[in-house]
């Protein structure tokens, strides 16, 4: 069954093109190791809820915009065996330890997928 490692995020405005160029280097590094997706969608109508929300989920500012994020394997197995080579790729070294955001308010989940067309 499919497997889904999902992502909420926060990004400064004034540090859109540098997450762009990180999300750029992961999508190139997870395909490069066997990803069947990656995908990098910031938000464009995602309103500022009462109770829950996209931007709420990650207290998002005033001057950030949310990001959803998500990249797809084959299966749990398979997934757990690319992030293992991602993170022991050269070119991700120390990329969050300068990430443009606020990992800290980062949400993120593995996902198996039940319903899939």
């Amino acid at each position: 069954m499919a497997y889904v490692d999902g992502f909420v995020l926060a990004v400064p405005k004034d540090k859109l093109a540098a997450y762009k160029e990180m999300a750029e280097l992961g999508r190139t590094v997870w395909m490069e190791h066997g990803a069947v997706s990656y995908v990098e969608a910031q938000a464009d109508d995602v309103p500022y809820g009462e109770l829950t929300s996209f931007p709420r989920a990650v207290q998002a500012k005033e001057d950030e915009v949310v990001f959803f994020s998500f990249i797809t394997y084959r299966g749990r197995a398979q997934r757990d065996e690319i992030n293992a080579k991602v993170m022991a790729d050269e070119r991700m070294k120390g990329s969050m330890d300068n990430a443009p955001f606020d990992g800290k308010r980062m949400i993120f989940g593995g996902f198996e997928v039940v319903v899939q067309a």
